[in-house]
């Protein structure tokens, strides 16, 4: 009877009750205002993101709570049923389940996920939907391989390649994704939208962008030891600037291509001889060439060229005082010599199968000008 006695009079009964209600209430209505307050996400850059960001608000309301209560009751179990000096060989008394209990238990949660996961389906297949003129919508090809982003552009049956990403303000574009060699995640956070990089197949994925400016490019999917340099920059223009920029680029490789060379054309760019005249090296080295040739300026570091990538050593420092042979030695086969705190195989073996002899010449006089 002692026995009985002692392990019966656990708990607070309806007082209990009442008390895990009022913390639970508070905890709960605490935790929703502090979820909700927090700045989570960076600026909304496109139409899908407030969408988005309204889905996570919502799984927090209704995560909140949930969690509150689960440790509400395990808090309150462990104060008033915790064994006590002398309780060592005690048994509790015995207690029959509830099948009511069980049921409610085992349903609220299937009807809340079943919910939420059509609420989640609604809001992305809305924002994945074909616009009106889905037959005018741009699309632009993203191709990642270890560690940098090319973009592939067709406009209006003219088409060029860069490693610069430039998309009109308003407009909805469509991305074709795809891997040379690994799987990658090409992600913009300001779009809120991301999608893997599947070597042998081609994702895809829609953005119509709504703020100005330049916005960075990142890979959410570990892709060898330069992953995290796998940054660049999406840059939102006007309908207006964007059909400039999109001219330019059209104008300098047309105007290459006219003059018989592989690279991109131009004048300001530094370029030895023997028929490298045309090729503007400076270009070259920030934006790689139509034949797949990643920009050097998205892994390295050039003040010459304003870039600032940290995949691969700073050139102002390694390339110092570096002859015309070695410099080349460094871009055709980059494993032969490696600088001190990088890695084998972060620089891709095959720059001499993609650049043209004239580029490569032309790269090569370009960095030994600018280093020296």
């Amino acid at each position: 009877m002692e026995e009985k006695g002692a392990a019966s009079g656990r708990g607070g009964g309806r007082r209990t009750i009442t008390q895990m209600l009022v913390v639970g209430a508070i905890a709960s209505a605490a935790g929703i205002a502090w979820g909700i307050a927090i700045d989570w996400f960076p600026m909304q850059g496109s139409t899908a993101a407030d969408d988005i960001d309204t889905l996570w608000d919502v799984l927090v309301v209704i995560s909140v709570p949930i969690f509150v209560l689960v440790t509400t009751v395990v808090l309150f179990a462990a104060r008033d049923f915790r064994m006590r000096p002398g309780e060592e060989g005690l048994d509790g008394p015995p207690i029959h389940g509830s099948t009511r209990l069980e049921v409610i238990w085992t349903a609220l949660p299937a009807i809340l996920l079943v919910g939420l996961c059509t609420y989640a389906y609604i809001v992305l297949d809305d924002i994945e939907s074909a616009p009106a003129n889905a037959a005018q919508e741009r699309r632009i090809g993203v191709t990642g391989e270890q560690f940098a982003w090319t973009f592939d552009y067709n406009e209006g049956g003219r088409k060029f390649t860069t490693t610069q990403l430039h998309v009109p303000e308003g407009e909805s574009v469509q991305f074709l994704i795809k891997s040379k060699d690994v799987i990658h995640d090409f992600w913009v956070p300001d779009w809120r939208m991301k999608l893997d990089a599947v070597p042998g197949i081609t994702t895809s994925y829609r953005v119509t962008p709504t703020a100005l400016g330049r916005h960075e490019i990142v890979c959410a999917e570990l892709c060898g030891i330069g992953h995290a340099f796998m940054r660049q920059t999406a840059v939102v223009d006007t309908p207006q600037a964007f059909r400039t920029w999109v001219d330019k680029q059209l104008a300098a490789r047309e105007g290459q291509a006219a003059g018989g060379g592989d690279g991109a054309a131009g004048g300001d760019g530094a370029a030895g001889g023997g028929g490298t005249a045309d090729v503007n090296a400076k270009a070259l080295f920030l934006e790689g060439n139509t034949a797949g040739a990643t920009a050097c300026g998205a892994c390295h570091k050039l003040a010459d060229a304003g870039s600032s990538g940290g995949t691969g050593p700073d050139l102002d420092e390694v390339l110092q005082g570096q002859d015309a042979a070695a410099i080349q030695e460094s871009i055709v086969n980059p494993n032969a010599k490696i600088t001190s705190g990088f890695g084998e195989g972060i620089m891709p073996a095959n720059y001499e199968e993609l650049l043209s002899p004239a580029e490569l010449k032309a790269l090569v006089a370009y960095l030994a000008e600018v280093t020296k």
